[in-house]
């Protein structure tokens, strides 16, 4: 029997499933309903891949549940369905992916699975989230009083930033909760913490939205990461290097513990101030500390031990 490789577009009430090959498609319900009689109709023909396009959250109760049912589930970048379609010439810029394309893409580039976050881990993952946004309303709280010089405007926006304040303690001590109740991400908070330029914030973040850290290799989770350099190129012409793609949070936390590393972390501390003085801007410098820092953080985690002063 030929390998089957399924799509599926999700929108807020729907979900488009298509088969390839064969061209078979049907729509179900996103509900509960609706993913026990996908989940049903997959285990009558077992796909080798089922490729869910990343939909900012509503993806994530239908890949919970079919990888609950056992089924091969990945969740594709959308960006990468839109950049393969266009390729093809199959879909113009402005034109909705579908689920055929997404499982024509799933079949021609076989994604590699990966186990998906367990329900504790995207409740982390989900704080984490919620802290970030309350740090850029504090923000951008900031900013309004700096511009405005009404006295009562300026109350108005000390009170909505001390409720602010309040709030993100609170998160804090909510991540902090989660993290110490689990013995594992405990271990792996020490871990990751242990390296100079990692507090608890990056530490959680990273446990939350890069869980895959400490089980790839240093090229698949700086790609993950989006810290992976890759070359405009075109013949014998090369153009520039480039970083992008990947988790924009997870690259964003990591820039932060790279400027910090880069002034207090020994090791890292010397790699950076010797790209420097070859004449690396220091935009390019912080880049490649920040995938530095990544590479050593996986391999920690890898190997269950902490960072080694004697190491820098």
């Amino acid at each position: 029997m030929d390998a089957i490789y399924v799509g599926i577009d999700v929108s807020k009430d729907r979900l488009d499933v298509a088969m390839r090959p064969g061209g078979e498609s049907f729509a179900v319900a996103r509900n509960g309903a609706g993913i026990d009689d996908l989940i049903a109709r997959l285990k009558a023909r077992p796909p080798l891949v089922v490729a869910i396009e990343a939909t900012g959250g509503f993806e994530t109760v239908v890949a919970a549940g079919l990888a609950g049912a056992d089924l091969p589930v990945v969740v594709v970048n959308p960006a990468q369905v839109r950049a393969f379609a266009n390729a093809l010439g199959k879909r113009a810029k402005t034109d909705p992916i579908d689920a055929m394309v997404i499982a024509h893409f799933t079949e021609a580039t076989k994604p590699q699975l990966r186990p998906l976050p367990d329900a504790t881990t995207r409740l982390l993952a989900d704080l984490v989230a919620r802290r970030r946004q309350i740090v850029e309303m504090m923000a951008a709280e900031g900013q309004r009083a700096r511009r405005v010089s009404n006295p009562r405007l300026k109350k108005s926006i000390a009170r909505l930033h001390k409720a602010l304040e309040k709030e993100l303690s609170e998160l804090d001590d909510d991540i902090g909760d989660h993290v110490r109740g689990s013995p594992a991400w405990a271990e792996k908070e020490d871990l990751l913490a242990s390296v100079p330029g990692i507090g608890p914030t990056i530490a959680r973040s990273l446990i939350a939205e890069l869980p895959e850290l400490g089980t790839l290799d240093r090229r698949q989770i700086a790609a993950l990461a989006g810290l992976a350099p890759w070359t405009r190129q075109s013949g014998q012409w090369r153009g520039k290097s480039f970083i992008g793609g990947g988790r924009v949070n997870v690259r964003r936390v990591l820039f932060m513990g790279a400027m910090v590393a880069a002034r207090f972390n020994p090791q890292l501390k010397l790699f950076r101030d010797k790209l420097v003085a070859a004449g690396k801007p220091k935009l390019v410098a912080i880049i490649a500390v920040a995938r530095k820092l990544l590479t050593i953080l996986n391999a920690i985690l890898r190997d269950k031990t902490p960072w080694q002063h004697q190491n820098a």
